[in-house]
């Protein structure tokens, strides 16, 4: 009888606590990742879009620029560039594209650096790793760069627009 209480008091903790992520009324958005201060957009030196494509274009002009990709939807687009490089494309419901998704695998030469994204370096910490993110409110999106430590690293960029 003690266990089925136990059971049914931790299910109920569970619930409360993914109710309260849910809504944002918990502590625990206190730990996530805070941008860094927004630069001005004229400050910017980095990010001008990735292999022709910025936040806004239209679906048929990303299949125009980088070919037919591997999985093509009404919401999204996959394409493989090589074995180490991916990249998603989001879309809203005006076919516009609304966030980009770069995947690079086992750090190879080509991948973006926070430098080509932020116009300055970002700090690594003490195992390698690094996570930097910006808000552009002027430009209409945010970046953020995320980058595995080790020497089989992945870097993942996330490119989305901010909503009004």
């Amino acid at each position: 009888m003690r266990k089925v209480a136990v059971l049914i008091s931790v299910a109920a903790l569970m619930l409360v606590a993914a109710f309260a992520i849910a809504t944002g009324r918990s502590s625990a958005r206190h730990f996530v990742a805070m941008p860094a201060p927004t630069p001005e957009v004229g400050e910017r030196k980095g990010f001008t879009g990735y292999r022709g494509i910025t936040i806004g274009l239209t679906a048929d002009a990303v299949r125009t620029k980088l070919g037919v990709p591997k999985d093509k939807g009404d919401e999204q687009d996959l394409y493989v560039f090589s074995d180490t490089e991916t990249a998603q494309f989001f879309y809203d419901a005006s076919h516009t594209v609304s966030a980009i998704m770069i995947t690079y695998t086992g750090m190879p030469k080509e991948a973006l650096k926070p430098v080509d994204l932020f116009g300055v370096d970002a700090e690594a910490k003490a195992d390698g790793g690094i996570f930097k993110m910006e808000r552009y409110p002027k430009a209409g999106y945010w970046i953020s760069y995320n980058k595995t430590p080790g020497t089989d690293s992945v870097v993942s960029i996330a490119v989305q627009k901010i909503p009004h």
